[in-house]
């Protein structure tokens, strides 16, 4: 058992990683090979070799590690500050000094044993994160002013160079394409594996892979200010940001090992006058309460539990800034969202056409017409709803005039696009029209002939696909619904009608915002909030939980406590049940290790427990604890 699993949480961040050589894996095993052989010779004097050399071998950085370690966490906390490794030391010794050598050998092989096992189970629930660094870019095809291509290292890139990139090389740093087109796998940057076609003035990330084509990009930022490096930091900070569960373990532990070094002198000197034993038999039972008491599986509880589940997300393309955050996450109350881009698909939609009396086809030939020489944001929604392949070409010259929208004259008509104004002559029907889309939250676009209004087009910008299905499960968990937008409140309150959220807080500028969202944590509690990271950032910092839903854009990655690599709603309700899982699993452990510890005890004062009984009892509970938390690298259903 290492530091990583019985001392774990004192020496998360220490620069003792104890990831053992091969070497120690070696002398193990030539220390069972002694206690194998120890256990078929007969003669008692060479057993008794064989079981030392089996201490010595096995068990030397066990040994090692509870002394130098003790010493020097006493250095630097100024106080006695002992580990687990020192506790199953003294054991060793103690069994040894009472010529107890097959079971002193016997705790230092499994002990050590699990060790190992344990440091590997350990390193399954980091890989995820840590496989991070090993996609990190390491070369980059640089194009001088003469059009000369030189291979460098991709951490000397800079903003502005020109780089190539060719048929499955990886691309070495964000940038933009100036040339050529290719499919690209972005699984490393928002967890998607199916790639992503890419073509001139699309935006691309370093450490992602390139596919069939080949394309010339433009950087656009410095290797260090990258999203993979950003990520990077970010899986780092996770890795060191222990919730509050693991922070008082790793606060107690110490004193837990501190009391169960007092408390078996103490045991081992009053045995003999409350319980009648002999001291020889109060001595021995007093090495079993050391290793029985051991917090080995508390220490062992939390941190691979957490790990495997940031392990678990990370994969997904969820990325928490530590277990601190994921923790929270499974106490929220309320969870806010913004809407454009968050809770809708960000871009506006045809959802209704009334029509005057004019001819309907020659009205969508001459929108279709118009549009399509247009650039304003409404434009690529129209032309969608608009455009079909039997309308009549029509050719007309379209001017923009500021305030009064699109206009284009053919013959003696005049076509407009635009708002409503008081210019226009509108019929009663299409008037009642208007009034009706406006109470629905629709953007009004109108369509005249020499300023009689011909038709009345609404435009929504439609809920998400997942959106829905979201916000039933929040509710269904007794979660607060919240949605916060700066559109009219009628638009807003359509959407959430549609999506039955809970509330809709609308006509909201973008710096009230955090205001609004303390507000709720006022109201409710612990609050969580969901936005783009970027025009919502105040709110990202002022909410307990932060969730920026950013397809990889840096500036989510620096404000908010968690980031969706991929705008897909269903990762924030992924990571919500990944986030009461892990609590659940978390105090699983916690309960079933000092269950096991008290049996132990128990049954080591009735005389029902040996030492070598008690160590196989011991580490396999924390074994059991780890395995239980590697549970959380498993994918949960949709």
């Amino acid at each position: 058992m290492s530091e990583h699993t019985c001392h774990q949480a004192q020496t998360h961040n220490d620069h003792h990683s104890h990831n053992h050589s091969h070497l120690s894996v070696k002398w193990f095993f030539v220390g069972f090979i002694c206690f194998m052989a120890a256990l078929i010779i007969p003669t008692d004097s060479i057993k008794t070799v064989l079981y030392l050399l089996t201490i010595l071998f096995a068990g030397y950085h066990i040994i090692g590690e509870g002394i130098t370690d003790t010493i020097s966490q006493t250095k630097s906390n100024h106080r006695f500050t002992p580990n687990v490794h020192l506790l199953m030391t003294a054991a060793t010794l103690g069994s040894v000094v009472i010529g107890n050598y097959s079971e002193g050998a016997l705790l230092i092989l499994i002990f050590a044993g699990a060790h190992f096992l344990e440091e590997y189970a350990e390193g399954q629930s980091r890989r995820e994160i840590t496989n991070l660094l090993k996609i990190n870019p390491t070369e980059a095809r640089l194009i001088d002013a003469n059009g000369i291509v030189t291979k460098i290292a991709a951490e000397t890139v800079k903003q502005g160079d020109h780089l190539q990139v060719l048929p499955g090389d990886q691309v070495a740093a964000d940038g933009v394409i100036i040339s050529g087109s290719s499919d690209i796998n972005e699984a490393s940057i928002n967890g998607e594996s199916v790639p992503r076609e890419k073509t001139v003035g699309d935006e691309v990330f370093g450490s992602t892979m390139n596919g069939s084509g080949n394309f010339t990009m433009e950087v656009t930022k410095d290797s260090a200010d990258s999203v993979f490096a950003k990520i990077i930091a970010m899986a780092a900070q996770a890795q060191s940001n222990m919730s509050p569960t693991e922070t008082t373990i790793k606060k107690i532990e110490p004193m837990y090992v501190k009391i169960v070094f007092l408390l078996v002198p103490l045991f081992i000197l009053t045995a003999p006058f409350l319980l009648g034993w002999d001291w020889s038999t109060s001595f021995y039972r007093g090495m079993v309460m050391m290793i029985a008491a051991s917090p080995c599986a508390l220490a062992a509880s939390a941190v691979p539990v957490s790990l495997s589940a940031l392990s678990n997300l990370a994969k997904r393309g969820v990325l928490f800034k530590g277990s601190t955050f994921l923790t929270q996450f499974a106490h929220i109350n309320v969870i806010a969202f913004d809407k454009t881009g968050t809770l809708t698909k960000g871009k506006p939609t045809v959802t209704e056409v009334v029509y005057g009396t004019a001819d309907r086809t020659s009205i969508d030939a001459v929108i279709t017409a118009m549009e399509k020489q247009a650039n304003h944001p409404l434009a690529e929604a129209i032309i969608a709803h608009f455009d079909r392949s039997e309308l009549p070409t029509q050719h007309l010259t379209v001017t923009n005039q500021a305030g009064t929208g699109l206009i284009a004259n053919q013959g003696d008509q005049q076509y407009r696009l635009g708002k409503v104004s008081p210019d226009l002559d509108i019929a009663a029907t299409l008037k009642s029209a208007i009034d009706d889309l406006e109470a629905k939250g629709r953007t009004i676009v109108l369509f005249s002939i020499n300023q009689s209004v011909e038709a009345v087009i609404g435009l929504m910008d439609q809920p998400n696909d997942k959106a829905y299905a979201v916000i039933e499960r929040m509710k269904k968990q007794g979660i607060q619904t919240v949605m916060i937008t700066g559109d009219r409140q009628a638009a807003g309150d359509t959407i959430g009608a549609q999506l039955q959220i809970d509330q809709t807080i609308a006509q909201v500028m973008p710096a009230d915002k955090a205001a609004i969202v303390a507000d709720l944590q006022r109201k409710y509690g612990v609050t969580a909030m969901v936005g783009d990271g970027i025009n919502d950032a105040p709110a990202l910092v002022q909410a307990d939980i932060g969730i920026a839903m950013g397809e990889g854009s840096d500036a989510a990655i620096e404000v908010a406590d968690a980031v969706l690599m991929k705008n897909d709603l269903y990762r924030v309700d992924y990571a919500y049940r990944i986030a009461k899982k892990t609590e659940k699993v978390m105090w699983q452990n916690i309960y079933f290790s000092m269950l096991i510890v008290a049996l132990l005890v128990v049954l080591n004062l009735l005389g029902k427990m040996n030492i070598g009984l008690g160590v196989i009892a011991h580490e396999g509970s924390t074994l059991l604890v780890l395995l239980n938390g590697l549970r959380l690298l498993k994918k949960l259903p949709e």
